[in-house]
């Protein structure tokens, strides 16, 4: 019963606070009632946390975006981690166009060129897809965790204190105020003690007796003005006490951006060591697709004029010469020979397809037959190609002459 009583006593104080927090906070909104500002440099950190919450949040968010550009993995993710549970491992988006194009390639065959190519880039697309996967986990525990944690926790804490010292505040306010109505109930009570009444009749006396009361009335707020002024004290203690709390947690705000700033060293590092990997991967594939016997660099919308970087045409070609079995460059060179040196034609073999880089150039078909002939002055490394009414230089490399 003891306990009970206990509870409903701390019940209607609470409750008794909490309204008199309302009506002082509603007097100030409403310009009734004075309102005790906090120091300026109180107010410069209370500002800078607030700055900091701001742009932690939308640098975060916008990491996780740049990180996980698909909205449903995301919240996936979010789930699986407030379940405390692992979320399942998927392949990401390089890794299944890899596995897509390895799939391709097998299906067209290893041995030909389009196969063994796409098998390759499928590879190289894996392994960006892994480099992918260590840069999301690298940058999560050392740039987005600690992004977080400062949200979550210390963020929290200022914002719990400083609640509190808005409570703080509202209560010396409200404390302030009843003092200064007690002491103008006392000065009021003082002044109608002098007062006499100067007719001996009826009406005064009723008049005084009232005023007496008045006065009584009056001396109960006189009285808690000795209260009052203790209750001020000890809320303006309570207030100074919870201000200087407030303001070391704020002070710590410097300390954070120090900290973030380490993490996003951390986060610059994770992304130059995930694009100097990719850019290593890639230029392997380039040397790979280089030693291809097609045109890789070229297509039917681009010019012969248009520079490749990194892999020049005639690479190619020695690349693709090197890589044909050496009969056929033994029939190719002494063909060739013979052809040039004389003015007639002969037939050839298309060993590989071949797409034309501009209008000079005829296109070619794997195993199509065609007539070839020399023209004086032309390239060693080409000649002249005929299929019916269409003709244009094609590639010695990729021919094999026939007696």
């Amino acid at each position: 019963m003891n306990i009970m009583d206990f509870n409903v006593k701390k019940l209607a104080a609470d409750a008794g606070t909490f309204l008199s927090r309302a009506v002082q906070f509603t007097e100030e909104k409403l310009g009734q009632a004075e309102k005790t500002e906090l120091d300026a440099h109180l107010e410069n950190l209370l500002g800078k946390a607030e700055c900091t919450k701001l742009w932690t949040e939308k640098i975060m968010k916008q990491t996780e975006v740049l990180l996980q550009p698909n909205p449903n993995a995301r919240i996936e993710e979010f789930v699986y981690e407030k379940l405390d549970r692992k979320a399942p491992s998927r392949m990401n988006n390089p890794e299944l166009l890899g596995q897509y194009m390895i799939d391709a390639g097998n299906e067209f065959g290893p041995g030909t060129a389009y196969g063994n190519a796409l098998i390759k880039c499928g590879e190289t697309q894996k392994r960006i897809g892994t480099a992918d996967r260590e840069l999301i986990q690298t940058s999560a525990i050392n740039f987005l965790t600690p992004l977080r944690n400062f949200i979550e926790g210390d963020y929290k804490t200022i914002t719990k204190e400083r609640k509190l010292l808005q409570n703080k505040r509202l209560d010396l306010d409200a404390a302030k105020t009843r003092l200064k109505k007690a002491k103008v109930a006392e000065a009021r009570a003082a002044q109608l003690n002098t007062s006499q009444p100067e007719e001996n009749n009826i009406m005064v006396n009723v008049s005084y007796v009232l005023n007496l009361l008045h006065v009584k009335w009056l001396k109960i707020w006189a009285e808690e003005v000795t209260k009052s002024e203790q209750e001020v004290r000890i809320t303006q203690s309570e207030f100074d006490r919870q201000a200087e709390i407030t303001r070391l947690l704020l002070e710590g705000i410097s300390s954070t951006h120090a900290h973030h700033l380490r993490c996003l060293n951390d986060f610059v590092e994770a992304q130059m060591t995930y694009y100097a990997q990719c850019y290593q991967y890639m230029l392997d594939l380039q040397k790979q697709l280089g030693s291809f016997p097609s045109t890789f660099l070229s297509n039917n919308n681009q010019s012969s004029s248009t520079p490749v970087q990194s892999v020049s045409a005639p690479s190619v070609l020695a690349s693709a010469s090197a890589s044909l079995p050496s009969v056929s460059n033994s029939i190719v060179t002494s063909g060739t020979s013979e052809l040039k040196s004389s003015s007639g034609s002969r037939k050839a073999r298309v060993l590989y397809d071949y797409d034309a880089a501009n209008s000079s150039e005829l296109s070619l078909l794997a195993d199509e037959v065609i007539t070839v002939y020399s023209i004086p002055g032309m390239d060693s490394d080409w000649l002249m190609g005929e299929r019916g009414n269409q003709k244009g230089k094609v590639p010695i490399t990729y021919l094999e002459l026939l007696n």
